[in-house]
């Protein structure tokens, strides 16, 4: 279902874009998800040239590759401007992350345009790449107010337990009756579902997408595929094993799965036996959490494993691999979430400058 509603929101903006972006879009090798943000983007941007007056088309499917080939640094400067001046549904200004992503996904589209494509005799559209002359924003947050607000939104410690304790043994309590059936159905799933996100640090749409075939619990083993398609492979922590049980015992038998039903955590609708959506993820986890009364997402349920996971490693190498990052670069603030070292290095300092004053008195 969450790749069919992609795949229709992707169809639906390249309807309305010139063939070169449908050409783009065909030739990237972008997740879906990626893939309909940045058409969303680069429809934004060509909305602004035609408003504008920077191109003259009377609509987006009229946008040609000469007005792009054109532009000036000054231009894409002016735009990341009236981005950074407009205001989103929630009614607030574009943040930093949102402002690059659009930068990221205009980008990208020109890198296409100018090494990528073989529009005449393997030739690119064009040779000149403004976006080559255009940075990212920086984040105006230092990582230490990063990682302080990140850390009172991650369940790090006993947390977690606590968490998976309160939907086990508390949240009935509390749950609409109308709303009661259901948990009592999916209650074993979606405790295994947080377990396993908490204890591999996969991505939300990875957990949505696991296959049967792909968990092997007596090895503690995860095959899943990253966002791209690649293919990857990570341990799982043991302590979320008996919530993995507990969800495969029953859900054969709770969710009328045969043998065609490849998919491991599974929904009940209208009567059909489907794989879960990650929209159905992001809800049920917001859902428990919120009742919980430390609100969450699943993306810091995964920074909560990446946090506890350096915390014990000090490897940014390893982390990055848990989490099935290409770099580094993403993990530096979870570097930061564990102020503990630069405590003790400030109590150092006072603790030496104690002992010279001892010894002048």
């Amino acid at each position: 279902m969450e790749t069919k509603k992609y795949l229709d929101l992707i169809e639906e903006e390249l309807k309305k874009m010139p063939d070169f972006v449908k050409e783009y879009n065909f030739g990237t090798n972008h997740s879906l998800a990626t893939s309909y943000q940045y058409l969303t983007e680069i429809r934004r941007f060509f909305d602004w040239l035609r408003q504008e007056g920077i191109s003259d088309a009377e609509d987006n499917r009229h946008i040609t590759t000469d007005t792009l080939a054109n532009l000036q640094r000054n231009d894409i400067m002016l735009y990341i401007n009236y981005l950074g001046h407009v205001k989103n549904q929630q009614g607030n200004l574009n943040s930093p992350t949102t402002i690059n992503r659009s930068i990221n996904a205009l980008r990208s589209l020109f890198k296409f345009l100018t090494i990528t494509a073989d529009n005449n005799n393997g030739e690119p559209y064009f040779e000149r790449n403004v976006m080559l002359k255009i940075d990212s924003l920086n984040n105006t947050k230092t990582l230490n107010y990063r990682a302080h607000i990140l850390e009172s939104h991650m369940y790090t410690g006993d947390l977690k337990y606590q968490f998976l304790d309160f939907i086990d043994k508390n949240f009935e309590k509390q749950c609409n009756k109308h709303a009661l059936p259901s948990f009592k159905i999916n209650k074993e799933r979606d405790m295994a579902i947080i377990a396993l996100i908490l204890g591999t640090g996969i991505r939300v749409s990875e957990c949505a997408g696991i296959d049967l075939a792909d968990i092997n619990l007596k090895k503690a083993t995860l095959d899943v595929t990253r966002k791209g398609g690649q293919r990857d492979s990570v341990p799982i922590a043991k302590w979320t094993i008996k919530y993995l049980n507990s969800y495969r015992e029953i859900r054969k038998k709770r969710y009328f799965a045969d043998k065609k039903q490849n998919a491991f955590f599974l929904t009940r609708w209208h009567g059909q036996t489907k794989r879960i959506t990650t929209n159905a993820i992001e809800k049920m986890v917001n859902k428990y959490s919120a009742a919980f009364g430390h609100p969450v997402t699943p993306h810091k349920l995964r920074h909560t494993l990446a946090s506890e996971l350096y915390g014990v490693t000090k490897d940014q190498v390893l982390v990055a691999q848990q989490l099935g990052q290409k770099g580094t670069s993403a993990t530096d603030l979870y570097t930061h979430v564990d102020q503990k070292k630069q405590r003790d290095a400030l109590n150092e300092i006072a603790n030496i400058k104690n002992q010279e004053e001892k010894k002048l008195d």
